[in-house]
């Protein structure tokens, strides 16, 4: 592994050489390149936010792989190294093999999937994908970093367990400890309201009930329709046991946004709606996170989601790991990726960095309303002895996880 002399370390982790006008130690000689594929989907036709405030977008995940493009390139030109992107999109119901061959016909090394989780195993599974190394920026299914993790595939995206403890430990920190959990009939929130359920037991909370919200996607409400909701959710939940918060879990968002301000009782919703956990949130800016935010902004015309940071994580991952080593070698970047000097700066106050037995990134998790970032946890007082990181999410100990 090629070590960086120190004053190119500091130029490379300040970004500051053309501003000082050391635009002459730009390199003459052909950059070594790392080129990147990005695989996502289209977004279903029938998928209509349930808010007319929420944007319909189109370019989801992409824009954040592209700014992390951008970001390395920034720092790359004076390692003598390049970044490039390729680009694919599936249709719904698409040959997701196809979309991966394409890739790398065009000489893609590292993918980047914004996929869901059966359309990521499938590229997994691909004989053309070889040794390539895959960064799952979308997908939050546990039994990815389990029972079906893979040596060549590393998380950018928190799992449903991550997020969960992240809200668990907040509602611990408030002394909330008496959860109503309300789900959806959709397999991911009955999945989603058994990985809360795990986190309640996990940091001592009960769920004194749980029900199913029995109704399939609601269509658009006519004018006046919130007369049939306020009359609805009520009647609903009118003879829930005594609780200190109500907890949803509508990963679809087809009826979680209804239930705060209907409730009987007057308690904090969260969960999926409300108070959530998110990786990502349009109103963070502490740590620097402004400036993250206004490049996206400048870039994509519109907020970073969640999903764009995740496939900026990934991208920037390499962009780290190679501009520390010196080197564009998959091996030398994975050995540093994984090793304990690797730490990328993801603006959430403590350094991120992959673990070594499921490849998930370790990371903080904002707790948020919808316009202003309540908390972020790890919470104090939830103490891990590698790192207080760890206590999201499964541990080496107890991780399926076998490479």
């Amino acid at each position: 592994m090629r070590t960086l002399p120190r004053p190119l370390r500091w130029l490379m982790t300040g970004g500051l050489a053309v501003g000082l006008g050391w635009s002459a130690a730009l390199p003459a000689d052909t950059p070594e390149t790392i080129t990147l594929g990005y695989l996502g989907m289209e977004r279903p036709d029938d998928r209509e936010p349930l808010s007319v405030l929420a944007p319909v977008l189109d370019d989801e995940g992409v824009q954040g792989a592209r700014l992390g493009i951008n970001d390395n390139n920034a720092t790359a030109r004076f390692l003598d190294q390049e970044f490039v992107l390729h680009e694919a999109e599936v249709s719904q119901g698409g040959d997701v093999g196809e979309a991966l061959e394409n890739l790398i016909d065009q000489g893609a090394d590292w993918i980047v999937s914004d996929l869901p989780a059966e359309g990521l195993l499938e590229v997994m599974a691909h004989p053309a994908l070889g040794d390539r190394v895959v960064f799952n920026s979308r997908a939050p299914d546990d039994e990815l970093r389990g029972e079906s993790c893979h040596p060549k595939l590393y998380h950018t995206t928190p799992s449903r367990r991550m997020l969960a403890d992240a809200l668990a430990q907040f509602l611990g920190y408030k002394q909330w400890d008496r959860w109503a959990l309300v789900h959806g009939n959709t397999e991911e929130d009955r999945i989603l309201a058994e990985t809360l359920k795990a986190a309640a037991e996990r940091y001592g909370h009960r769920v004194v009930d749980e029900r199913m919200w029995p109704h399939d996607p609601m269509a658009r409400r006519a004018e006046g329709g919130f007369h049939a909701i306020q009359r609805e959710i009520p009647v609903f939940v009118q003879d829930l046991p005594e609780h200190d918060v109500l907890v949803i879990a509508d990963e679809t968002d087809y009826f979680g946004e209804y239930f705060p301000f209907q409730t009987s009782a007057p308690r904090p919703v969260v969960g999926t709606q409300g108070l959530i956990a998110t990786p990502w949130h349009r109103a963070h800016e502490s740590w620097g996170a402004v400036q993250l935010q206004r490049r996206f902004e400048k870039l994509a015309d519109r907020w970073m989601t969640p999903r764009d940071f995740g496939a900026w994580l990934a991208v920037r991952s390499l962009g780290e790991a190679a501009a520390r080593t010196g080197s564009v070698a998959p091996d030398e970047v994975l050995d540093y990726m994984l090793g304990e000097e690797f730490e990328l700066a993801g603006y959430l106050g403590l350094p991120v960095s992959y673990r070594t037995w499921n490849h998930q990134l370790r990371q903080p998790i904002l707790v948020t309303g919808p316009r202003m970032v309540a908390s972020v946890s790890p919470q104090e007082g939830y103490l891990h002895p590698r790192t207080p990181l760890d206590s999201l999410g499964a541990d080496e100990g107890e991780s399926p996880c076998r490479f």
